[in-house]
Formats: structure tokens, sequence, C-alpha cells
């Protein structure tokens, strides 16, 4: 299934069957009491909310999690009304009133956000369901420790909000062996504490892998899904998502001593092939790239030549034989040759930022997107 139109500068391939599987085995390192949850924000990682979400949905997955309201506001119809949609970096204020219309969950981050929320319930005459958040070590989001202490004992805590989990969030899940882990895992075993009777979860991708002390209730992956190593340290056990190529708009011979690019960064060392590639940073391909990034063609390594533009990229295509790359020809940026982790390390980034960053004008293919309809749609979706 493809989305946009064919006149573009590189097609971006997501693997919607890759993202299932990926749901699948993250599912399958879990008790059986355990839910999966999935993390949608940034539109998908960048990649499609809507088509990630009925994909995950029809895998099974039935809590959702974005950023923004607005995120949730646009996907909320192309969900049933079964799915759970929660807003991780809660509500500005003044915006209660949309959030429980519309059937979506805010986590409540501050003591501020949990009062209005409470406000809502009380003039809506109806108990209104959140997610309390609280802050075992990131100081980032969250209810310090007498926050939540005194949350607990308020009217609200058992009167008009409907608490359906307490969570924080770890920061250095993805090195196993940081004291910070642990760390965490004691401070939000101790605040949780105060709500007893309320569902917990604390686990990204990376800490479904620290092990079951770490699943509670509910676990919250991103990245995994969309194929990004959760233990960078190890073999990454994630199913590739996506492929990206570019296109070859021109190619030209160099000779010893011409300059490439902006600022002239770039000097031919001896007679050259060089092809300018329909990408650039305004597609997420960044400026770091241009020392030391690469593509492949048939399996060889092309690297970058210059500065990174705008629009276009140059690459050394003198290893590859005459007549076999021209205009129109597709390179890959991201795939089996340069997995999505090994782009990213180029640049001195991670995955997510990548991905994030892909941007609008790729011509986009969703494979598997014809299976991932959720039938619970003929039944209740809003559309």
């Amino acid at each position: 299934m493809e989305k946009n139109g064919r006149f573009r500068g590189g097609t971006l391939a997501v693997d919607l069957r890759a993202v299932r599987s990926n749901y699948r085995l993250l599912r399958s390192r879990l008790r059986a009491s355990t839910l999966c949850a999935g993390v949608v924000k940034a539109d998908g990682y960048g990649l499609g909310a809507t088509y990630v979400s009925r994909a995950l949905f029809a895998e099974g997955c039935r809590h959702f999690f974005v950023a923004h309201l607005d995120e949730g506001l646009a996907l909320r119809p192309y969900l049933p009304r079964s799915a759970a949609i929660f807003i991780l970096n809660g509500l500005p204020r003044g915006a209660e009133r949309e959030c429980a219309a519309a059937g979506l969950v805010p986590v409540l981050n501050s003591p501020e956000q949990a009062g209005a929320w409470a406000g809502c319930a009380r003039t809506r005459g109806q108990r209104l369901p959140a997610v309390l958040q609280v802050d075992s070590g990131m100081n980032r989001l969250g209810l310090t420790a007498g926050e939540a202490a005194r949350f607990a004992e308020t009217p609200a805590r058992s009167g008009v909000v409907d608490l359906r989990y307490i969570m924080s969030h770890l920061a250095c899940a993805d090195t196993p062996a940081h004291e910070a882990n642990a760390m965490q895992l004691a401070t939000f075993r101790q605040l949780a504490g105060l709500f007893p009777d309320v569902p917990r979860s604390l686990a990204n991708s990376s800490g479904i892998f620290l092990g079951p002390d770490y699943h509670f209730s509910l676990v919250r992956p991103g990245s995994a899904l969309y194929g990004v190593n959760p233990d960078p340290a190890a073999t990454n056990p994630m199913q590739s998502v996506v492929r990206l190529t570019a296109k070859v708009i021109q190619l030209r011979n160099v000779m010893p001593g011409d300059c490439v690019g902006y600022g002239w960064d770039a000097r031919a060392r001896g007679e050259a092939r060089l092809a300018t590639l329909s990408l650039g940073y305004a597609d997420g391909f960044h400026r770091a790239w241009g020392k030391g990034g690469a593509v492949f063609f048939e399996g060889l390594r092309l690297p970058v030549v210059g500065r990174v533009s705008m629009d276009s990229i140059v690459i050394d295509a003198s290893a590859i034989a005459p007549g076999r790359l021209g205009p129109d020809s597709e390179v890959e940026v991201i795939g089996d040759d340069q997995p999505l982790d090994d782009l990213a390390s180029v640049a001195g980034t991670i995955g997510y930022e990548v991905l994030t960053g892909l941007g609008s004008r790729y011509q986009r293919i969703y494979l598997g997107a014809e299976e991932s309809v959720p039938s619970a749609m003929l039944e209740d979706s809003l559309q």
C-alpha cells in the first residue's frame, strides 16, 4: 500500500508485519498477567501513527501512548473505543473538557494537572480515568515523593479520579548494569506503595529486557517496536521495520583537486565518479553524516563526499561499474546493508532521532497494511 505521490526523491518502506512481529517478541518476554502497550507518539516515531496503531491493535494491543493531546485527538478516530489512548505529557490547562469528551486518558504529572482533572470530573459529575506519574529519579516529569504522598490522602484519590496506573520512567534502561536501574526500581516500589490497589507501569522498551522485576502490570515499549536495538551492547533481537532508498539525480566525473559541495569541504584526491542524490537534511539525513556517512548500492559502500545540503548529497560512486548506476537509480540509505542503528551511530545520534526526523517528503509504502485494519473497526469505530 502506498501513501503520497510517486514523484519523490526517495522511498520509505514501512513493514507493518515487522512491527507486529516485534510486538509479539516483546510480549513473549512478559508474564501472562502483564499487558504490553504500544507507544505511538511523534506520529508513530515518524512512521505513521494510524498505520502502526492499527497494526498493533490487530496484534492484540489495547493500550496506546502518545505525548500530546493533539496526537491523541488525531488518533482517536482510527482506533475502536476498546483501545485506551494515554497522553504522556498530561494536559495544558483548559484542555480537560476536550480530553474527557474524546475519551482520552491523561497522565497526571503534577499536582496542578491532577487538580484540574479532578475539577473537570466534578463538573461533569463523573469519575474520570487517569494515570499518575511519579518521579523515581529522572527529574523530568511526575510527582515528587511528597506530592505523591499528599495526593494519596486527598479526596480526589478515592473520589472523582479513577487511577488506572501508577507509572514512572527509567533513565538508563539501555545500560543494564547502570546503578540507576535498581535505584529507580526501589524508589518506584516505594512510591507506588502509596497506592496499593492501583496497577503499576515502569518498563519502556529497554526496561522489558531488564527482567520481570521491572514489568509490573503494564510495559510501554516504543522504539523497539520500530526496530531500534533495546540493548546497544547486544545483538539486536528486533526485526527491521524501515527501508529507506534515495534516487540518483545526476552523475559527473571529477578530476584530482576538484572541490565538492558547500564550503569546498571536500577535494577529489584522484579521478572519481560522483552521484548526486535527492536526499538532504530536510529529509532527516543529518549534516553530521557528511563526515563518515555512506549509502549502499548492490552491497557496495558509497561514501558521502562533502557537506550534506538541504535537498541533496553527493556520494562517491567510483566503485560501481559504468552503466550500473544512473539517474533515477535508487541507493539504500537504511536497510539490510545499513541498519538503522548503524546509520545513527555514524552521526553520533540514536535510532529514535533518525526515525522521528525522516519527514514527509518520501514516497511511503506500507507493507502489510491490508492485514492491519482491526476487525473491531466494523463494530465500534468512531469513523
